[in-house]
């Protein structure tokens, strides 16, 4: 199954005179909810939908509190997650507070099937 994409003209933003060109980006094929995903994981499995809901649920919650606590969360072969922040310079590591942080995000980090998986896609335009 091939990555379906379509062409948007973007002009660059360092240079306003400079010609517009066409890039990629990659067009989703639709969306799929967590119920869905446990009644595909049921159906491959001896659990039931209901009880691979609640577990996914409990990973979802326990993924909050292990990055909100700083740690990182490695989940094997699927990958890792990680909190990053992004901050303001301070003149000095003592004139530096908690107020210079602008955003956080998390990071995730996949694991070797995933990147595998990039090496081998294919393309189709929509």
């Amino acid at each position: 199954m091939s990555v379906k994409y379509v062409l948007v003209e973007r002009g660059n933003p360092m240079n306003v005179q400079a010609p517009k060109k066409f890039y990629a980006i990659a067009k989703s094929a639709g969306e799929i909810t967590l119920k869905q995903l446990s009644k595909d994981i049921s159906s491959r499995s001896t659990v039931n939908s209901s009880d691979t809901l609640a577990v996914l649920d409990s990973l979802i919650q326990q993924l909050v509190k292990e990055l909100e606590a700083g740690r990182i969360v490695r989940l094997g072969d699927f990958g890792s997650f990680q909190l990053s922040v992004s901050s303001e310079g301070a003149e000095s590591a003592e004139k530096f507070s908690s107020s210079y942080i602008k955003k956080s995000r998390i990071i995730f980090r996949p694991g070797v099937d995933l990147r595998d998986m990039l090496a081998t896609v294919s393309y189709s335009k929509n």
